[in-house]
């Protein structure tokens, strides 16, 4: 079933470990989960807070996310924190009862992606809750110490969860190169646009602009610091007015676009805006494949760049949130126990949208 665990019918142990397997189309099931044995190099974690990322609600609803298919009953989640219960007997960095965040991809550190640093890109990634490989919306979990990092004392274990998001944020703000000389035009307010704002601000952005269809996601990224907001409809038709609204909001050029939504009508406003010379970058995945007006943007030298996932991003986030210089505390917005009847209604508040942002499960 992939590393992280099988699922079992007897109970081996004092307390049973349970999680929540995704068995078909909208239904997850608390069942038992047995936990691989402890390797040298790897803790056993007691899950505090996980939180529910839309990939996963995409899980839910089709058993599939891009070319991720859901064969067989997965135990979902990665967004996760939690506290170290049992260490690997080569494990020198973490003790019983430390606090973690935890990276939830195992990458393969032999491939030339991993070996040049960019283990984001390694095709032997195991990633929890990406089949076959079992995620972490359980009561305990192992996992390789190195990629489980301690908590700041003012730092709590939901905000150590949303590091998971967050790091979504800043690989894109690094790959992208955001600085105190970066506008920022951000496509989209949903949880991902929102951590890429704070991000940005983050790193430095002077002047950050937000774009989305919905009143109240636009309302929430203005009391989050967006400088200016801006509505749009979902007419591409619309698209020339609109950037020259999103030019009147920013008031000086658009360095740097993010679509975190990745349609045909964001991808072609955030190629309109941008400055000659200037960045796009592409986070969200609406749309696997798009008519968009890429030769006008070539010809003004408008640099299109992708991303995937992070890396490397977990000390950063932590440093951000330890500091201040960014809160998360905010998108989270709904909070669930771990129960059968719990997790069925927070699956369902995730997917409805509405006012929810981030929705966590505290176990």
């Amino acid at each position: 079933m992939g590393k992280g665990g099988m699922s079992i019918d007897g109970d081996h142990g004092e307390e049973q470990n349970m999680a929540a397997w995704l068995v078909a189309i909208n239904t997850l099931k608390i069942q038992p989960f047995n936990l691989p044995p402890l390797g040298p190099h790897d803790v056993r974690v007691r899950m505090k807070a996980v939180g529910i990322c839309g990939s996963d609600v995409h899980y839910l609803k089709t058993l599939r996310c891009a070319h991720f298919v859901v064969e067989e009953p997965m135990v979902i989640g990665h967004e996760c924190a939690g506290i170290i219960e049992e260490v690997g007997s080569e494990v020198k960095t973490l003790v019983p009862g430390d606090r973690v965040a935890i990276e939830p991809g195992i990458s393969c550190w032999r491939c030339d992606h991993c070996k040049q640093g960019r283990y984001n890109l390694c095709p032997d990634m195991k990633f929890f809750a990406t089949p076959p490989v079992h995620g972490s919306l359980a009561n305990r979990i192992v996992h390789p110490a190195d990629l489980c990092f301690k908590l700041p004392d003012n730092v709590s274990l939901e905000e150590g969860a949303m590091c998971e998001p967050l790091s979504v944020g800043v690989h894109a703000c690094r790959r992208a190169e955001i600085g105190p000389e970066t506008n920022v035009l951000i496509m989209g307010a949903g949880p991902i646009g929102l951590v890429t704002m704070l991000a940005a601000r983050a790193f430095g952005a002077p002047r950050i602009v937000i774009v989305d269809v919905d009143d109240h996601r636009l309302s929430v990224a203005k009391s989050l610091g967006a400088d200016d907001i801006v509505k749009v409809s979902t007419n591409t038709q619309d698209v020339p007015g609109e950037v020259e609204q999103i030019h009147k909001a920013m008031g000086a050029d658009v360095d740097v676009t993010f679509d975190c939504a990745g349609f045909n009508k964001t991808m072609t406003t955030a190629l309109s805006a941008t400055k000659p010379g200037g960045k796009v970058c592409l986070v969200g995945m609406g749309h696997s494949e798009m008519t968009v007006p890429l030769t006008p943007a070539a010809a003004r030298e408008v640099d299109v760049i992708g991303i995937f996932r992070y890396k490397n991003t977990w000390p950063l986030c932590l440093e951000f949130l330890r500091s201040g210089k960014i809160d998360v505390k905010p998108l989270i917005t709904h909070r669930y126990g771990f129960s059968q009847k719990e997790v069925e209604e927070a699956f369902e508040t995730s997917a409805a949208g509405g006012n929810a942002i981030k929705v966590m499960f505290n176990l």
